[in-house]
């Protein structure tokens, strides 16, 4: 595999790049501002430049290129396979409650044999990322391995945009098939954020919209709780996500979309069960940096310690709020678990797609640092 990496920005344009990838490369991947992506000029010199290729991407609420995190940039990586296929597909998503309909009509476009990989990418605002998943994984199978991300729109949480071939879309989702028997991936996700307050009941909640915790209205208790950060809602909730635990699963961490003050209600990026047990979560800013930690030791361990050739990494946007300045931190603590010679890009993200660990069930993720590693035998 070989991989080339550009950055774009306002004031420059396009950087001339670096890295071994030839124009034939098979797949782009692009991450940036929103506006930049609508723009036709912005990505036709990309287009020109690896014609042949698939380009996939999205909006985002950050973007990862190397070792640093950039805002209103795109960053392009292209990966050039020596043995792997690439496969685009989309679809649109009629709403939250198609969510799961959206998967299964993505993983019915990729089936062929040798898939060994998916990675989804979808509009971070009308979906219900946990449906997608759960879709998405039951088509492809067990066998294959499922990661990807949500779009973000930094803070701002007003439109998220999807990069999948020529098109340039809200209200879709798009994944691209990865087929042959060169490619390992590893993939891993891990969070680190401390709870903190009592452990309710989730007394009413209809997919992924809470309503009520112990009785009593959710939005109410978070606000009670955000105290001065209230004003900032939905935004402010990042800084203090749900930990969902439902008997008999691991727990997962959810993050607010939007809020609802006439039916006092919120709305999570993925579902929240009846019955569950919640509580909420605060940060802790070394265990945030161990958790990309730990996520690139099972990477490494998933591929028997293979050299990753490239990562990408999709962390939250929460977790880039609380970071602050030391945002870079994260990722140079991947980057020393999997070495220089790997290629890294990613994006801050409305929500992270994989299994826990390789082999565990495909899920959505808030709050995580997410990895998957790619490389050729």
């Amino acid at each position: 595999m070989k991989v080339s990496q550009q950055q774009w920005t306002r004031d420059a344009g396009w950087s001339a790049g670096d890295g071994a990838a030839s124009p034939a490369a098979g797949l782009v991947l692009v991450f940036g501002e929103g506006r930049a992506l609508t723009d036709p000029a912005v990505l036709a010199p990309l287009r020109a430049r690896y014609a042949e290729a698939i380009v996939f991407g999205c909006s985002t609420s950050g973007e990862i290129a190397g070792t640093s995190v950039r805002d209103e940039t795109v960053v392009a990586t292209a990966l050039d396979f020596a043995g792997t296929r690439a496969h685009l597909a989309a679809t649109a998503i009629e709403g939250e409650g198609d969510s799961f309909l959206a998967g299964r009509r993505l993983a019915q476009d990729l089936a062929a044999p040798g898939l060994t990989h998916v990675f989804v990418l979808s509009d971070g605002l009308c979906v219900n990322g946990s449906q997608l998943a759960a879709g998405l994984a039951a088509g492809v199978g067990p066998d294959v391995i499922v990661t990807g991300g949500l779009a973000g729109d930094g803070t701002a949480f007003a439109r998220t945009w999807v990069v999948a071939g020529p098109e340039v879309s809200s209200g879709i989702a798009a994944a691209v098939g990865l087929y042959g028997t060169r490619l390992r991936v590893g993939c891993a996700s891990l969070g680190g954020w401390d709870p903190f307050g009592p452990e309710r009941t989730v007394t009413r909640a209809r997919g992924n919209v809470l309503y009520e915790l112990d009785g009593q209205s959710a939005l109410g208790i978070y606000t009670k709780y955000l105290g001065v950060h209230a004003a900032a809602l939905p935004a402010s909730a990042l800084l203090f996500p749900l930990a969902i635990r439902v008997r008999g699963q691991d727990p997962v961490v959810r993050t607010v979309l939007s809020v609802d003050e006439a039916q006092q209600s919120m709305t999570f990026a993925g579902d929240i069960a009846e019955g569950a047990q919640a509580r909420l979560m605060k940060a802790n800013f070394d265990r945030l940096i161990d958790g990309a930690t730990g996520a690139a030791r099972i990477c490494q361990t998933a591929t028997h310690d293979a050299t990753a050739e490239f990562a990408l990494l999709i962390s939250c946007v929460g977790r880039k709020l609380v970071l602050k300045q030391r945002t870079e931190e994260e990722v140079e603590a991947v980057r020393h678990v999997i070495g220089p010679q790997a290629a890294m890009t990613g994006f801050y993200s409305y929500g992270e797609i994989s299994p826990f660990t390789p082999g565990a069930a495909c899920r959505l993720h808030n709050q995580t640092m997410t990895i998957t590693t790619l490389s050729e035998n």
